[in-house]
């Protein structure tokens, strides 16, 4: 690593673009007039160092137009997995290929094959986080390190040709050096710059915090992704959808199995139409059924598994409490919350077949068949059985015309039966479905007669558990310091100089400099020293003159 010494004596890391002590140009700037005060015109290491692999991966991560691509890649593949609900809000007794299929088509297919189904938790997301953050680590120590040390080693004393090349610059002969000095050096303190003092010369400094407003953004946006990422570590974040029927005893997903969950009972509660409220009753009507949700919640018994997990054995659990979830109420217990999101109402549980005679309508008993959990064969005594050949919880037929199930949710079973009786020992087989059935091996003696159907409430919870919410929070917080500290304030910098018995200023902001220019025309009122010039419509007529120049040789 080379070093450029400066005649005053300071040694500049190599590519350095003006002394970062006296100010003095070591490089030559062309007919540009004012010098680029950005990073103090310090050596980054993404443009000075590009030699070996490290320097390359250096320097393209340090590239902002690098960061702000993966963020906008970031951004527009989670706006895609919003477009459908992601795999953990679906069903979970459904195939989730056919799912999205069945429900949202050919868009849904590819959704699915693409991976966007578990967008959030995929292996491609994360990485795309991980680069966002090695990016905003890699550009913000390229860009503070050199900056902190230019700032902190700059002179009082500045080299004429930097104060020269300065955006506000101006030149004034005054009667009294030493007494405008004073009452400079006065006003200025009383505007609250920190002033320091040298041979005569003085540097007056305000806001010189408000630089790091962009690290301090970086920080709290590493630490927001890091909280981000964390959230697909094992336990730390969990947010899983729980279907639970009325009377059954259910483990609670993401607890390892250590608790589990009873409803007693789902209680769905709605307006109903008032008197003398026209406005009220019309709401109503205007919903579709007629009715408005007033309340629907779950009464719930948590309960907690005593003992060691035996796999195949029935757990041994110990109530911890009773619990009605209701919409913004959640069940609250060591870290977790049980959600009442969702329900479905007069879902089927089970269906009766009565076995009968066709022609005379006697009946030999009655099949129940649970819907979740079928049996394969039903003995009925005296020599009738029936046998459960297929099942399809959600009946269709397929491209090619044979019977298929478009899920494991029953909204639209059908059965394939072999019907036995003492004069039918070889048995007959009857496809029935709601209101269809067919006989395919020729006309039956026998049928399955429907009976009847047994319903039962669904409650739809959501199981969340969160220990990266106060990373993110940390992470939000220091991001907004950042911002406030960024906007709000600004870096000003006035250097007042004796040079040949005349009185040279010049001065720089990194932003507003219509706020500085203000301050100086007070500042200066009554001192009998010239405003300085604004210097960039000259270096803007520098930079025109050199592209026309350049645009006539070639």
């Amino acid at each position: 690593m080379e070093h450029v010494k400066c005649e005053c004596g300071h040694v500049n890391p190599h590519g350095t673009a003006f002394c970062e002590s006296c100010g003095k140009p070591l490089a030559d700037l062309g007919e540009k007039l004012i010098l680029d005060m950005r990073y103090e015109g310090s050596a980054r290491r993404s443009q000075t160092y590009k030699k070996t692999m490290i320097d390359q991966i250096w320097a393209f991560f340090s590239s902002v137009k690098v960061g702000v691509a993966l963020i906008v890649i970031t951004l527009i593949a989670s706006a895609i997995g919003t477009i459908f609900p992601q795999q953990m809000y679906i069903p979970p007794n459904v195939d989730p290929a056919e799912y999205y299929k069945q429900q949202y088509g050919w868009a849904g297919k590819l959704y699915y094959e693409l991976g966007f189904n578990n967008l959030y938790g995929s292996w491609w997301y994360i990485l795309l986080i991980a680069l966002i953050g090695v990016s905003l680590v890699i550009c913000s120590l390229d860009r503070v390190v050199p900056l902190y040390r230019a700032l902190k080693r700059q002179g009082v004393k500045r080299h004429p040709r930097f104060l020269e090349r300065q955006r506000l610059f101006g030149v004034s002969h005054v009667s009294d050096l030493d007494k405008t000095m004073a009452v400079l050096k006065e006003r200025l303190a009383a505007r609250r710059y920190h002033v320091r003092e040298e041979d005569g010369h003085l540097l007056a400094e305000k806001g010189r915090f408000s630089r790091w407003g962009p690290y301090v953004n970086h920080i709290g946006l590493i630490i927001f992704l890091i909280g981000a990422m964390l959230r697909s570590v094992p336990g730390m974040y969990i947010d899983r959808v729980m279907w639970i029927p009325e009377g059954e005893t259910k483990e609670i997903p993401g607890t390892n199995g250590r608790y589990f969950l009873k409803s007693e009972k789902f209680i769905f509660e709605t307006y109903e139409k008032g008197k003398g409220n026209e406005v009220f009753n019309a709401a109503i009507d205007r919903v579709g059924n007629g009715m408005i949700a007033k309340n629907y919640q779950t009464n719930v018994v948590l309960y907690k598994r005593v003992g060691p997990v035996i796999p195949g054995a029935k757990p041994k659990l110990e109530k911890v409490k009773e619990y009605p979830i209701r919409v913004n109420e959640p069940l609250e217990f060591d870290h977790y919350a049980l959600y009442q999101v969702d329900f479905r109402l007069n879902e089927p549980k089970a269906m009766s077949f009565q076995l009968a005679d066709k022609q005379s309508g006697e009946t030999f008993g009655t099949v129940t068949v649970d819907l979740y959990d079928p049996k394969e064969s039903y003995n009925l005594g005296h020599g009738y059985r029936v046998e459960l050949l297929s099942y399809f919880p959600d009946f269709e037929f397929d491209e090619d015309g044979n019977p298929s199930t478009k899920s494991r949710v029953p909204n639209n079973p059908a059965f394939v039966f072999k019907m036995y009786a003492p004069d039918r020992p070889k048995g007959e087989v009857s496809f029935v479905a709601i209101q269809q059935t067919i006989e395919p091996f020729g006309n039956n003696k026998y049928k399955m007669a429907f009976a009847g159907l047994q319903t039962r409430n669904v409650s739809g919870l959501t199981v969340r558990r969160d220990f990266t919410l106060w990373i993110l929070g940390v992470g939000g917080a220091i991001f907004m310091i950042g911002l406030i500290q960024g906007m709000y304030w600004n870096h000003r910098r006035i250097w007042v100089q004796r040079v040949n018995g005349e009185l040279w200023i010049a001065a720089h902001t990194n932003k507003n400099w219509f706020g500085l220019k203000n301050e100086l025309r007070r500042l200066l009122d009554g001192t009998g020293v010239m405003m300085p010039a604004d210097q960039l419509e000259n270096d803007k007529k520098a930079g025109q003159g050199g592209q026309v120049h350049g645009h006539g040789t070639a």
